[in-house]
């Protein structure tokens, strides 16, 4: 028997080994110098632009499902002093940062795998390794930094676009109380449910680049395999992001109290 035949997922493991070693090689790249700003900057703005305005018309939608939903769970269970509380909580901790990451993904990390996966094919990559320069450093840290910084801004933004927009959709459609809305939410919800949520989008966004780029620097020949690893490192990020935020929202509901507990 054969070693392919003994492990016939040893290519899945060698995968996720080196998507593993890229994430390492970043955050070990990050500290050293010279940090390439302007590459960020420059990240950092395309990601914002091609991600804000779906950021913004997606969260209304969201925001108005999740309280629409709440609301006539809550009137049928005699609770509706409760729907600003549990509409605006499902907002912040869940919907805004997995809207975040999935337009991250799905708008700036599709291109930046493209960018990357053009330029390896062009062999630029291999050229830049010659020249003796880091294309880890040099091109993939500040794509990454700026994938999450875009996204903590961003979640910022679809949390208080989702929170507005459910909030008119109970008060204005289902003829909820403004201030029955108000006051469940500031008796139920902390702190640490904004920090959670900022730090699921900067997980969130640290995965969505460091995905997108490893796809870049290794695509099929050609055009076409750059297409596949696109489309591959989209999945691939929905499926991490749904798992990460499984494992995060786990730890924290068993570390973080509920208030007045």
């Amino acid at each position: 028997m054969t070693v392919k035949q003994a492990f016939p997922g040893q290519a899945a493991l060698r995968q996720t080994g080196r998507l593993y070693a890229l994430g390492l090689d970043v955050i070990r790249c990050t500290f050293k110098r010279p940090f390439q700003f302007r590459e960020f900057i420059g990240q950092f703005w395309f990601i914002a632009s091609v991600s804000l305005l779906p950021a913004a018309l997606v969260a209304i939608p969201f925001g108005a499902v999740i309280a629409l939903h709440l609301g006539s769970l809550t009137e049928q269970i005699g609770a509706q002093s409760f729907t600003g509380a549990a509409s605006v909580l499902a907002i912040i901790q869940q919907a805004s940062p997995v809207v975040t990451a999935l337009l991250i993904a799905g708008a700036g990390g599709s291109a930046m795998c493209a960018d990357l996966g053009s330029r390896t094919i062009r062999e630029e990559i291999d050229a830049m390794e010659v020249l003796g320069v880091n294309p880890v450093q040099r091109l993939i840290v500040p794509r990454v930094l700026a994938a999450m910084g875009v996204a903590a801004f961003l979640n910022g933004l679809v949390s208080v676009v989702g929170v507005l927009g459910g909030y008119f959709f109970n008060v204005v459609m289902q003829n909820g109380t403004p201030g029955a809305y108000l006051a469940s939410f500031s008796a139920l919800a902390q702190l640490p449910d904004l920090w959670i949520s900022e730090i699921k989008a900067v997980i969130f966004g640290f995965v969505a680049g460091v995905v997108a780029a490893y796809r870049g620097l290794n695509p099929g020949r050609g055009p076409k395999g750059v297409g596949d690893a696109v489309n591959q490192s989209v999945v691939i990020t929905f499926l991490l992001l749904f798992l990460l935020n499984l494992i995060l929202t786990t730890l924290y509901v068993q570390v973080v109290p509920p208030k007045g507990a």
